[in-house]
């Protein structure tokens, strides 16, 4: 597992997962919001503060130290790393609830457009000595209505077996077990890879601070993550846990669910091997 010594700093993870964020802002949705609703969300989350305010009977030194944390948050880059890990989850699950089909979590800060295009049958790029379980990864993609979706995309990124992405760990090649693998006619797709280890989330900055604190604790549980999407129909961001996993019950960033959960199995030669199908929602009725 990934120590607090090993772990890329705060402030690189921030100022990297700051720089993908702008860089995909042009090929994301944008929100047009009207002023009407910008105030009435707005006017909720203040009253939302003002309401703890009073609960606790805040008090001026511990206002000031709030000032303080906002404040080192943005000096050290790292409000990437805070949304995604303490608010992102909120706004999936409302988001979600009008979706059918697979269910989604966070996408997380680590994510990074426009990786290698793959096969159907692959092996995520990996170095010659790339450590941890081997895992094989297949499933097929269909529509709500159980049609395959061929030709559909599985964006797949996650940790090495130490806990750490590429892109965001100087140690770690560009596009190490990142891919978009392409599934094929009947949807299918086949993904060599390897088993992630669980990994804190980088603690030596403002974040950090406030986890500790907290008295909280800093984990994640081991996962990959996966954009699934296809035309027409409406992508879904989510990503599998292990079963029995450390920190499933209690990750730091609320995005587990059971229904997320797999199981690989040793197919006898050392490979665990576990399926997982995807459901997509047509756009029409989303």
């Amino acid at each position: 597992m990934t120590t607090m010594q090993e772990s890329p700093t705060a402030a690189d993870s921030g100022a990297n997962a700051s720089e993908a964020f702008k860089a995909a802002a042009s090929t994301r949705d944008v929100a047009d919001t009207p002023p009407q609703r910008v105030a009435a969300i707005v006017t909720s989350v203040l009253r939302g503060v003002h309401d703890a305010i009073a609960e606790h009977d805040v008090t001026y030194p511990e206002f000031q130290a709030a000032k303080a944390w906002l404040m080192a948050v943005g000096d050290g880059g790292e409000w990437p790393l805070f949304m995604d890990v303490f608010v992102e989850h909120a706004v999936e699950e409302q988001v979600a609830s009008s979706q059918q089909g697979t269910k989604g979590t966070i996408l997380g800060p680590y994510y990074l457009p426009d990786q290698v295009k793959l096969g159907s049958t692959c092996q995520l790029p990996r170095r010659d000595d790339e450590q941890g379980p081997p895992l094989v990864l297949s499933g097929q993609v269909r529509d709500i209505d159980g049609s395959p979706l061929g030709g559909a995309e599985v964006d797949l990124w996650h940790a090495d077996s130490d806990g750490y992405y590429s892109g965001f760990a100087p140690h770690v090649p560009n596009g190490n077990l990142r891919g978009v693998v392409v599934t094929d006619a009947e949807g299918r797709f086949e993904i060599n890879t390897i088993q992630p280890a669980p990994y804190q989330i980088p603690t030596d900055g403002p974040t950090g601070e406030m986890i500790e604190a907290a008295g909280w604790h800093p984990w994640r549980p081991a996962h990959l993550h996966i954009q699934v999407r296809a035309e027409g129909h409406r992508p879904i961001t989510t990503q599998l846990y292990f079963a029995r996993g450390d920190w499933l019950d209690s990750d730091v960033a609320e995005a587990t669910k059971p229904e997320l959960v797999i199981d690989p199995q040793d197919d006898g030669s050392g490979v665990r091997r576990s399926n997982y199908d995807f459901e997509l929602q047509p756009q029409s009725e989303a």
